[in-house]
């Protein structure tokens, strides 16, 4: 029969309040949600969000290239993209040489969002980073690059370890 946990076993603690991860994951849920009031508005969901924000910098790119720079599934993306469509934010389009690539393509429309949501997503970098001094703003980002190369090395080496 098992003894019931006093506490006082080996077993590792991880509070919440130090643990990364939660605290990560709560920051991002927060950030999120303030960026979806702004952005809601204006006919936009988080999930076009990320879609824009990469056409933004590189229109007509592959849905399959899309789904590699967003961190996406392509059928996450297939979904997504479908969904601008309908609201008229993107066009797809036959790669005439490779009939099996679509490029997805930002209509007047999507692209004339950029001027109005673009200030609205600095406005909630602001408010998330308020109260940091610009030199712990950079700190902050360079510590948040970190934490996302500290966690992709693993699963590199551990594929070279195998």
């Amino acid at each position: 029969m098992a003894e019931p946990n006093d506490g006082a076993g080996d077993e590792p603690e991880l509070p919440l309040a130090t643990s990364v991860g939660y605290q990560l994951r709560m920051a991002h849920r927060a950030s999120q949600r303030y960026l979806q009031e702004r952005i809601e508005p204006h006919g936009v969901t988080l999930g076009m969000w990320y879609f824009l924000r990469v056409l933004w910098q590189e229109d007509g790119l592959t849905q399959r290239e899309l789904s590699r720079r967003i961190g996406t599934m392509e059928p996450t993306t297939l979904s997504a993209i479908a969904g601008m469509e309908k609201s008229g934010l993107v066009v797809r389009e036959r790669n005439a040489v490779d009939r099996r690539k679509l490029h997805v393509w930002l209509t007047p429309k999507g692209r004339a969002l950029k001027a109005q949501l673009l200030p609205l997503a600095v406005g909630v970098v602001e408010k998330a980073t308020e109260g940091f001094s610009p030199e712990d703003r950079e700190r902050f980002l360079t510590y948040l690059g970190m934490v996302q190369r500290n966690l992709a090395e693993p699963r590199s080496q551990a594929s070279a370890e195998e």
